[in-house]
């Protein structure tokens, strides 16, 4: 009974605790049962890992799309373009302290403000570099275009392991959403541009 009230404990708080680890100890001594404490211990611990290293993985990506943007409204010299820009930025700076949040209350940290170095994937923002050189929008917005493209499928990744992402599915899924939106709307002013 000790047992199954600890691992309730923390499927609903997503926490690792000292105290739940004595709890289990002592539960699974009880039940003379130390086998399966160590298993519980191990697929929790694994799976809270997996969690932390998926959310750091999303905090990379839409840190990548902020400094893309925010780079893309340094050179524009449309002022529609700058505001659209500067919102996507802003909205992207505020995804990743969400998801920072959801990885605090797995036991981990995520101090990263840029981009990562996490292969093709998370450097499709390096085309926008060349974007910016040519300063022509139509290239920023293709630029900006692949990489909206790329964090939408990095999302889709980690939406795949739903029952490992309960706690934050709903954060996940609006933030997908609010991507394939700003996506939209970019692939709308790119259009506009080629006429």
């Amino acid at each position: 009974m000790v047992l199954l009230a600890c691992y309730v404990l923390f499927v609903e708080e997503h926490t690792w605790r000292l105290e739940c680890l004595k709890l289990f100890y002592w539960g699974s001594v009880y039940m003379k049962s130390q086998e399966l404490f160590l298993d519980i211990c191990k697929y929790t611990m694994e799976t809270n890992q997996e969690i932390i290293s998926d959310l750091k993985g999303l905090v990379n990506i839409v840190n990548d799309g902020k400094e893309g943007y925010a780079s893309a409204s340094e050179v524009t010299d449309s002022g529609e373009l700058k505001a659209v820009f500067l919102k996507y930025a802003a909205q992207r700076a505020d995804y990743a302290d969400e998801l920072k949040e959801h990885i605090a209350q797995h036991g981990g940290d995520s101090d990263n403000q840029e981009g990562g170095i996490l292969g093709a994937l998370h450097r499709t923002w390096i085309d926008i570099k060349q974007a910016l050189s040519s300063r022509e929008d139509a290239a920023i917005l293709s630029a900006i275009e692949t990489g909206e493209k790329a964090a939408i499928e990095k999302y889709d990744k980690v939406l795949e392991d739903y029952g490992s992402h309960l706690d934050h599915i709903v954060l996940l899924q609006r933030q997908r959403t609010g991507i394939l939106e700003a996506l939209k709307e970019i692939e709308t002013y790119h259009m506009r541009l080629l006429r």
